[in-house]
C-alpha cells in the first residue's frame, strides 16, 4: 500500500432500500473499506437526503421523481459530492428494449489472442406492445423477425422477473403484453455474469437454462406450451449441471474487460452487471442477454476488494480535482506577491 493510499480518508454514502442492503453492504466490506480509510455511511431513504451527509461520494439504488428532486437539491448544497449514477441513465436499463440497444452502440470489438477470436451481439427479439394483438398477429411478427420456437417471453419492464419459455403457438396465446419475445439460444446451460464497478471487473459462471432441441418430438413432448423459468430449471440434474459449469471455459479477460468498458461508456453508468451466454451455433460468439443496475455484488468472490478499489479510485480522483483550484489559487497568489516584490524594489 502506497504512502498516498495510507493517507486517504473519505466517506461513501449508500442509499439502498432496506430489503436490498445486504446484497451489497456486508460487515466484511465495511471492515475492508475502513482499513483503507473509507467509511461507508447508510443513507436512510425514508428521511430527507438533504439532512444527511455530506459525503465524498453517494451511490444509490432508489428511483422516482421525488428521489430525483432530492438528488438535485443535495447536489446543489454539496456540489463536490460525486453521485453514482444519473437516474436518466439508470432508467434505460429498466426497459428491456433500450437496455440491449446499448450493445448496438458499442464499437466493433473483436479481441484477438494467440489462438482464438471473440465476437458479441444480442439475441433476436421483438417488442409486443398492444394487449389486443391476436396470437396470429404475434406469430406473423415472429416470422418477420425470423424468430422460431422456443422463445423467451420477458416483461418489457426489467423490474419484473416473471419470465417464461414459450414452446408453441398455443403457449403464445397465454403471453400478456407488453412483453419482449427473445430468441432462445442454446448455450450449454452456463451463464457468464460480469460485474462492473468503474474500471474493476469480475466474471463468474452460473447455472442457466438447459439446452432444448424442440425439433425432436420426444424432447418437445416433455414440455408444456409455456413454462416459467423456475419450473424449467427443475428438468436438469443439479450435479450434472454443476460439473458442466466447472468445465465451461471462461472467455478471455481481455474480451470481458473490453465489453465492460464499452458498456460503461455507452451507458454512462459505473455500477452494473451484464449476463452473457456462449452461442453454441458459432464458435467463440457471445450474446449479451441482460444488463442490471447496482446488482448484488455480495455474491461475487472478493467483492470487498473490488468495491473498495472502486471507492478508493473515486475519492482519490475527487481529491485531485479539488486540489487543482487550490493549486491555481496558490500559483496566482505567488505571482501576485512576486509582482509586488519587484514593484517595491523598483521604487527603492
Amino acid at each position: 500500500m502506497s504512502k498516498e493510499e495510507r493517507k486517504l480518508s473519505g466517506t461513501i454514502g449508500y442509499a439502498i432500500p432496506s430489503n436490498k442492503v445486504e446484497t451489497v453492504i456486508q460487515p466484511s466490506l465495511i471492515v475492508h473499506a475502513r482499513e483503507r480509510g473509507i467509511h461507508l455511511i447508510q443513507v436512510h431513504v425514508d428521511k430527507p437526503l438533504i439532512e444527511q451527509g455530506p459525503f465524498d461520494c453517494l451511490v444509490h439504488k432508489v428511483y422516482g421523481d421525488e428521489w430525483d428532486a432530492q438528488l438535485t437539491q443535495f447536489k446543489s448544497k454539496y456540489p463536490t459530492t460525486v453521485i453514482f449514477d444519473s437516474l436518466t441513465d439508470i432508467e434505460r436499463l429498466n426497459n428491456r428494449v433500450s437496455m440491449l440497444e446499448l450493445v448496438n452502440h458499442l464499437p466493433v470489438l473483436v479481441q484477438q489472442s494467440d489462438t482464438e477470436s471473440y465476437s458479441f451481439g444480442i439475441p433476436k427479439q421483438v417488442e409486443i406492445k398492444a394487449s389486443n394483438d391476436s396470437p396470429e398477429s404475434l406469430l406473423t411478427t415472429m416470422d418477420e423477425e425470423e424468430l422460431t420456437f422456443p422463445v423467451i417471453a420477458k416483461p418489457l419492464s426489467a423490474k419484473s422477473h416473471e419470465m417464461s419459455l414459450v414452446f408453441t403457438f398455443h403457449g403464445l396465446k397465454k403471453v400478456k403484453p407488453p412483453v419482449v419475445l427473445q430468441e432462445f439460444v442454446n448455450h450449454g446451460g452456463v451463464l457468464f455474469k460480469v460485474y462492473v464497478a468503474g474500471d474493476h471487473v469480475k466474471c463468474v459462471k452460473r447455472k442457466s437454462l438447459p439446452d432444448f432441441l424442440v425439433s425432436d418430438s420426444d424432447t418437445a413432448a416433455q414440455f408444456e406450451d409455456i413454462m416459467p423459468f423456475s419450473q424449467i430449471s427443475n428438468f436438469d440434474s443439479g450435479d450434472e449441471d454443476d460439473e458442466s459449469i466447472k468445465e465451461a471455459e471462461m472467455p478471455s479477460l481481455g474480451f470481458i474487460h473490453s465489453i465492460a468498458k464499452g458498456l460503461r461508456e455507452a451507458s454512462k453508468l459505473h455500477l452494473f452487471n451484464f449476463d452473457m451466454i456462449k452461442d453454441v451455433r458459432e464458435e467463440n460468439r457471445y450474446l449479451i442477454i441482460d444488463i442490471n443496475y447496482f446488482p448484488g455484488y455480495a455474491k461475487v468472490p472478493g467483492f470487498e476488494t473490488m468495491l473498495t478499489d472502486f471507492f478508493w479510485d473515486v475519492i482519490n480522483t475527487r481529491m485531485k480535482v479539488m486540489r487543482v483550484p487550490l493549486l491555481v489559487w496558490i500559483l496566482e497568489k505567488m505571482v501576485e506577491e512576486s509582482k509586488q516584490s519587484v514593484a517595491q524594489k523598483l521604487q527603492t
